[in-house]
């Protein structure tokens, strides 16, 4: 079985000066209509209930995020730990009742919760 650490590997492999002509050209905006494909194509496997399917298509999308996380890595804007880290951080934060000491009541109770620390993000986001 392969790794995280394999993927990451094959993806800048492939953005070598020896690697696939056509990975190596591709920039964020020109992979935004592949994205938005393999997208629909998950949606599409969920709508159908094909478990096999799914799992390849969640792979292409995995494949966007790293693809996009090694182009900003080669223009020195983030890597994909940066995008690991960040969305560790995130989830951690907005589920204080699995991560700290909050109690909830009710499913709705967390959702509203979510939405309440999800509007604080955004507002803390604009004042910076």
């Amino acid at each position: 079985m392969h790794t995280f650490e394999e993927l990451i590997e094959v993806t800048a492999k492939l953005r070598a000066p020896d690697g696939c002509p056509w990975d190596r050209e591709q920039t964020h905006e020109s992979l935004k209509k592949p994205l938005k494909e393999e997208c629909q194509e998950v949606l599409d496997a969920i709508d159908n209930q094909d478990m096999e399917n799914l799992c390849e298509e969640l792979g292409d999308v995995l494949f966007q995020v790293m693809i996009h996380s090694q182009i900003a890595a080669e223009n020195g804007d983030f890597t994909i730990a940066d995008v690991v880290d960040g969305i560790c951080e995130k989830m951690i934060r907005r589920h204080p009742w699995v991560f700290g000491d909050v109690k909830l009541s009710s499913v709705q109770e967390g959702k509203e919760l979510w939405q309440k620390i999800k509007e604080q993000e955004k507002a803390e986001k604009h004042r910076v």
